[in-house]
């Protein structure tokens, strides 16, 4: 098995060899996968990952949110407590800047209950048939799915190229539910 400083590499290279137009289209496959399922259909308030540009895209997931009257949460990054604090977003302009990581998350805003958010969309680098996830290695998503407050769906988005026989996993690595890509959605029991 590779590691996981391995796998990342060898995973962006396969994100960064899919023309941007294909991302744009496996992203709104995805997105509308999600938006069928019923973990979405009854969730009130959704946490949503803001993509990085070699990320699946989340906008439309966000604009189909708010059309479907949902509150929106974007992760704000807390490098002092090491977490992220859910806030909630009404605008992917006003309301957002870019951190010195290179990560969009909100300006400011108070950070809303974890215990009232019903869904999470989860990014990640890779994944397995497992439900185990490959982040980017600050454990940020890890830390805030063990929460006790939290009690909804972990859901990442990814591209089906993003998947691999198996993902090394570390005492503090933490699976999602379910996982959504262009092709299909996959559920996880723990």
């Amino acid at each position: 098995m590779s590691t996981k400083k391995e796998l990342r590499q060898r995973l962006r290279e396969i994100l960064a060899g899919i023309p941007s137009e294909e991302l744009s289209t496996k992203s709104l496959h995805a997105c509308h996968r999600l938006f069928e399922q019923p973990e979405y259909v009854k969730a009130e308030v959704i946490m949503v990952f803001l993509s990085l540009p070699q990320d699946l895209d989340t906008t439309p997931l966000v604009l189909r949110a708010w059309q479907s009257r949902k509150r929106v949460l974007a992760p704000k990054v807390s490098w002092n407590q090491r977490r992220m604090l859910p806030i909630e977003i009404r605008s992917l302009t006003e309301d957002l800047t870019v951190s010195a990581m290179g990560i969009r998350e909100p300006v400011t805003g108070v950070p809303f209950p974890i215990s009232m958010i019903d869904l999470v969309i989860v990014p990640g680098l890779g994944f397995d048939e497992s439900g185990n996830r490959l982040g980017r290695g600050r454990g940020f998503f890890d830390r805030f799915l063990v929460h006790p407050e939290f009690q909804g769906v972990a859901c990442a988005m990814a591209f089906e190229e993003q998947m691999t026989s198996e993902i090394p996993v570390g005492p503090l690595d933490r699976k999602v539910d379910m996982l959504v890509t262009d092709a299909k959605v996959r559920r996880f029991t723990s």
